[in-house]
């Protein structure tokens, strides 16, 4: 099942088998399509479907609450190259876009600022979502990073849609999965 248009932003999910276990649901594939690149792991047995169920279903909750001073700052690469440095320690600043650094890495945690990974293997490709809510609009940067290197410039995806458009999807895409996740047959886990 696919939500939305890949060429700008889309949920896609598979369910390969459904569990009764709410903190399982499904087996299967998670994704995100932003700006015409695909963020996760693409194949049958990639995750447990639950954390990703979930935390659209937060992200549908929190609507409007993704906001931080940095959000509307142009440069993408910037704000990848902040987030990756505070999350993973990898060459910290006193301050990032003039937020002292324990701020800055309080509110990345506080407003949920990064979607994925989003505590499963769904992401396990190596691929991250940042989602920041700027005034009537929401900005998704887009990511993966590489062996050697705290992301590939190439990976990079900055798209900017309105908020009603993004949340609708949010909400459709998460209809669409329980709908399908309680028409299928169950199986008991062992």
């Amino acid at each position: 099942m696919i939500i939305g248009d890949p060429s700008v932003f889309a949920i896609e999910s598979s369910i390969t088998l459904a569990y009764e276990r709410l903190s399982f649901r499904g087996l299967g594939f998670f994704v995100i399509h932003v700006g015409g690149l695909c963020y996760g792991r693409r194949t049958d047995d990639s995750t447990m479907l639950a954390c990703s169920f979930d935390e659209v279903g937060r992200r549908v909750q929190m609507r409007g609450g993704h906001v931080v001073p940095f959000g509307a700052e142009p440069d993408a690469e910037k704000i990848v190259e902040a987030f990756r440095n505070t999350i993973y320690g990898l060459e910290q600043r006193e301050s990032y876009f003039g937020v002292p650094y324990p701020q800055f890495r309080e509110m990345i945690y506080s407003k949920r600022i990064a979607w994925a990974p989003d505590g499963d293997e769904a992401f396990d490709d190596g691929s991250y979502v940042v989602q920041f809510d700027v005034g009537e609009r929401v900005r998704l940067i887009a990511f993966k990073t590489r062996a050697c290197q705290p992301y590939d410039v190439a990976s990079i995806r900055d798209v900017s849609l309105p908020a009603d458009d993004c949340y609708r999807l949010l909400q459709t895409w998460h209809d669409a999965f329980e709908k399908e996740w309680a028409s299928l047959p169950k199986t008991l886990e062992k």
